[in-house]
């Protein structure tokens, strides 16, 4: 598990799925990705949004829209954990794996 270290290198929750992600999308270069072979657990939880949402404000994000998903990662280690819901769509599961490799892609 990733426990406290993995929301205290990386995290990222995702309050809303766009159009934008149901179209095809150009991942980054292997050297600009975060991280390039990553140890992936996935972790389903009811309270997905309560926990994405703390684990955000660990890191000094101060918003208050609970998240669908997070990830959250320790690149050292090259770990990382997407939490969802107990029904995620492909698109939100896809969108936090995506973190996984690159990190904080957009900005909410």
């Amino acid at each position: 598990m990733l426990g406290m270290l993995g929301l205290a290198l990386g995290t990222t929750g995702c309050a809303a799925i766009g159009q934008a992600e149901y179209q095809a999308f150009t991942p980054m270069s292997p050297e600009a990705r975060l991280m390039n072979q990553v140890k992936l657990t996935w972790e389903v939880r009811e309270d997905v949004g309560d926990f994405c949402l703390r684990a955000q404000n660990n890191q000094g994000n101060l918003s208050r829209v609970k998240p669908l998903a997070c990830a959250l990662w320790v690149a050292a280690n090259q770990e990382c954990k997407v939490i969802t819901g107990p029904n995620p769509d492909h698109v939100v599961l896809g969108h936090e794996v995506r973190h996984c490799f690159e990190g904080h892609f957009h900005h909410e």
